[in-house]
């Protein structure tokens, strides 16, 4: 059975842990294999994907478990580079299946059940687990780490995490423990305050990622200097990409005595690492699933760094986003931006766009959208971005053949 259908009839759509605890305790679950937590409202998967590449480019066996997934749910499960098969996912789904039903668990909690039985399974030696939203009773907060990670915090998931950057810095401060280490950066004055007491909490020191120096493009991509690695060069164009490289750079140093890496061996395993859909470019289009206000904002700089052609956006997002704050973004790109929907349950459609199409042109079709501006608009760039569902949508559908 399709593995995408199976977990659509769990659609539970509230917030919250009790369901997911009163499952955890009946099965006895515990998760005791060495790992590294990552919160944050941005970075925090490239972040994932940067640290499991170095350990295993170091010889480690790794797991790791990252939300959303772009095409298939085993993207999310993956040990040493290769996603969960169906074939193991299933086993481990039908072992509790029926207390899945019993419990009323949602589609997350069942996959971050499954990853975490997994890498126990596969006997890895580390993982690097990403929250799916928010830390404090995330599916995926049911662990000791060695390491907590807070790659950013900014006004996101509102209706959940809180209505100002405290709230939603204290619910990802749930990931903290007592007197494991946290990596941060410099945050907005209010997160870094919520941060601080809830560290002396818990006894927890708290380290920052150092300023990376010497930012340079070529053909390949983009190169930094990190101190003790030298140069590192990464497989993208994105400078916000650096950000994320940096927090796993940092996240080693911290844990070299307890898992040595090697200088060249870490630097190789970034430049090896391709994020799909984060500043993607195929032929003239750009792909970059900024979804939120702090990513478009950085979406938005790397275009202007990366090139001063034409710009062309196609734009389509979820009912949840906030809309006015993402097109006053991608619409300071220039004059073309043209509204458009996917087939998602969660897509905004043309009537969801009603106060914006005075503005902005709306066209129902996506895929002979850009069909048309690659016509038309050779020789300039086209910019697919909103959601990163739609992003992903539109690179198998519509760019399969590009």
């Amino acid at each position: 059975m399709d593995i995408n259908s199976l977990l659509s009839s769990f659609q539970r759509s509230d917030y919250q842990r009790d369901n997911f605890d009163a499952f955890l305790k009946k099965v006895r679950f515990s998760f005791s294999l060495p790992a590294i937590h990552i919160a944050g409202t941005n970075g925090k998967g490239s972040t994932a994907s940067y640290l499991a590449a170095i350990y295993q480019q170091n010889g480690y066996k790794v797991g790791r478990f990252t939300s959303p997934y772009l095409f298939e749910v085993n993207e999310m499960i993956v040990v040493n580079g290769t996603p969960i098969s169906d074939d193991d996912f299933l086993n481990i789904f039908n072992e509790y299946e029926k207390l899945f039903r019993k419990y009323d668990l949602s589609a997350f909690e069942i996959e971050t059940l499954i990853a975490f039985n997994y890498f126990m399974k596969e006997a890895c030696d580390i993982c690097v687990i990403e929250c799916g939203m928010g830390g404090e009773i995330d599916a995926t907060n049911i662990f000791v780490p060695i390491l907590s990670i807070i790659t950013s915090i900014s006004l996101e998931h509102t209706d959940f995490l809180g209505h100002t950057i405290s709230e939603i810095a204290e619910q990802k401060c749930g990931i903290i423990k007592d007197k494991i280490p946290l990596l941060i950066d410099e945050f907005d004055q209010d997160a870094v305050a919520t941060i601080y007491k809830e560290a002396k909490n818990k006894q927890t020191p708290i380290h920052f990622i150092k300023k990376h120096i010497e930012t340079s493009f070529d053909k390949k991509g983009i190169s930094f200097q990190y101190h003790p690695f030298g140069l590192v060069h990464l497989n993208s164009f994105a400078p916000y990409a650096c950000q994320d490289a940096c927090f796993a750079l940092e996240a080693t140093l911290l844990l070299r005595d307890q898992f040595p890496i090697k200088v060249e061996e870490t630097v190789n395993a970034l430049g090896n690492v391709f994020m799909e859909c984060r500043f993607e470019i195929i032929d003239n289009v750009i792909l970059d699933g900024g979804h939120n206000t702090e990513a478009a904002k950085e979406v938005v700089s790397a275009i202007n760094q990366y090139t001063n052609k034409p710009i062309h956006v196609i734009f389509a997002c979820f009912k949840d986003k906030n809309l006015g704050s993402l097109l006053s973004y991608y619409g300071s790109l220039g004059d073309d931006l043209t509204l458009t929907t996917f087939h998602h349950p969660r897509a905004r459609t043309q009537d969801e766009y009603f106060l914006f199409l005075g503005d902005y042109q709306f066209v129902e079709n996506p895929i002979q959208l850009l069909k048309d501006k690659m016509e038309e608009y050779p020789d300039d760039i086209i910019l697919i971005t909103g959601s990163i569902a739609f992003v992903a949508y539109m690179k198998k559908e519509a760019l399969k053949n590009v």
